[in-house]
């Protein structure tokens, strides 16, 4: 479980990650949907942190779903979800501007923007 993610490139994932947030909420708000809507579905995503129950292979599978960009954008296709699909790629986008990115299912920390949490604190004193 190495870091491998560093320097400039993890910085410009992380700023993409930013800009998939903004471009996404004004998408949203220049779209005339809710803020209600917007504020209620926003963490949505993280429920998929219960596949976690099962095990770190399903549970990163089930993050990694919920976390990809793949589903939002089917979603976006269909009549009448793009407000959900917009609320969708905000909070993928805010996750990885914070440095979460997708799971590994050798351990939750270990993502493909680098270690974060506890994997992090045990990667750097080992």
């Amino acid at each position: 479980m190495n870091d491998t993610t560093t320097g400039s490139v993890k910085l410009q994932l992380r700023l993409e990650g930013l800009a998939i947030t903004a471009v996404s909420a004004v998408l949203y708000a220049r779209l005339g949907f809710g803020w209600g809507t917007f504020a209620a579905l926003f963490l949505v995503p993280d429920v998929s942190f219960a596949g976690y129950l099962f095990g770190p292979r399903i549970g990163a599978a089930c993050y990694n779903f919920m976390h990809g960009m793949i589903a939002p954008a089917l979603l976006a296709l269909i009549p009448g979800m793009l407000p959900y699909a917009l609320i969708w790629f905000a909070h993928i986008g805010f996750d990885r501007a914070l440095g979460y990115g997708l799971k590994y299912p050798d351990a939750f920390g270990h993502t493909h923007l680098g270690m974060v949490g506890k994997a992090a604190v045990n990667a750097r004193s080992a």
